[in-house]
């Protein structure tokens, strides 16, 4: 008995996505008229017939969001995931979650996959490297797309960006630590060549540079082994070094760990400023001074910003960016803090 058409045998010969001819089906207007009538002439072609009562057993996602983190081991991306997804299950929405481990093409087969899944949106902070293959798909599904906390495609009236005010960060840090007394100020994490190690290095750089004050900088992993690993190139090689600004909080905490296994105290000999404000920064000892990010309530605006634009029609601005705020402890201001 010969084989009913599938919607894969429709998208295959009119040349497009599985979601986009279900897009058709479901009378989106998000879908060009020519895109339209070629995959009509498909269905037409090769004798496709609709069963709507099947898709009206499906049409439960359009209340499915997905979400693709780079690294959900990192707890910064940890507390936004959470957040986003309480967020919009407040809002009656469900949240599917995956973590692309900082892997381009893995990123592209899960956003993939969720599109074959049928959700109504998506919400990514992209891997770095190539991202072509995942934002070119997005945008042929038309769905309402964010970029959040790293923008890796620069069409941002299609995928419009979110995060924080990096520089503005680092800059207040800089001026905290020489404030303190701190006159060799280094800037310690981040990987070279990246977008996000330049913002959150750009602040750190302007202060000094005003200043008059040299620049030393360690560029690595963003981890608290790398942090260990710059305290002892710092006491070796850079002895003059008095401060750091850090790239995040593992870089800092592990560089505190470095200089407590050196035997040097931290918070007055050497002062330490990190970037996030993760939880463990409040219960780390001694306290590790942080600019706060508000991670819980940039979650609760993207959450906000996505339903306007699903449910109202309420495109975002192409890029936004929140304001930071130094929160300083005992490892810039000193044990007695």
């Amino acid at each position: 008995m010969k084989r009913r058409p599938t919607i894969m045998d429709v998208a295959a010969r009119a040349g497009v996505s599985k979601s986009t001819v279900s897009l058709v089906l479901q009378g989106s207007k998000q879908v060009r008229p020519e895109t339209r009538k070629t995959v009509e002439a498909a269905m037409a072609e090769i004798g496709y017939v609709y069963n709507r009562a099947a898709a009206n057993l499906r049409s439960a996602s359009v209340g499915l969001v997905g979400l693709v983190i780079n690294d959900l081991r990192n707890p910064f991306f940890t507390e936004f995931a959470t957040s986003l997804q309480m967020a919009l299950a407040a809002e009656g929405y469900a949240t599917v979650i995956a973590n692309s481990d900082e892997d381009p093409e893995l990123q592209a087969k899960l956003v993939g996959s969720m599109i074959e899944h049928g959700v109504a949106a998506l919400v990514i902070s992209p891997a770095y490297g190539e991202a072509s293959d995942t934002f070119d798909q997005l945008a042929r599904t038309g769905l309402p797309v964010l970029q959040v906390l790293r923008r890796m495609d620069e069409r941002t009236d299609l995928f419009p960006f979110a995060s924080f005010d990096y520089a503005a960060g680092s800059a207040e840090a800089t001026r905290h630590l020489l404030d303190q007394g701190a006159r060799h100020i280094a800037f310690v994490g981040g990987l070279p060549g990246r977008a996000i190690t330049r913002e959150r290095k750009s602040g750190w750089r302007e202060v000094l540079k005003a200043e008059g004050l040299d620049q030393v900088a360690l560029h690595g992993k963003s981890t608290r082994a790398f942090g260990m690993q710059a305290a002892d190139t710092l006491l070796a090689d850079h002895p003059e070094v008095d401060a750091a600004v850090c790239f995040n909080d593992l870089v800092a905490l592990g560089l505190m760990a470095g200089f407590a296994r050196a035997g040097r105290p931290v918070g007055q000999g050497f002062r330490v400023v990190g970037f996030d404000d993760i939880e463990e920064a409040a219960q780390s000892w001694p306290q590790l001074s942080s600019v706060s990010c508000d991670i819980a309530g940039f979650a609760r605006d993207t959450a906000a910003r996505l339903l306007a634009w699903m449910v109202e029609g309420q495109r975002p601005e192409p890029e936004l960016r929140i304001p930071v705020r130094l929160v300083p402890r005992a490892s810039s201001l000193g044990p007695a803090a």
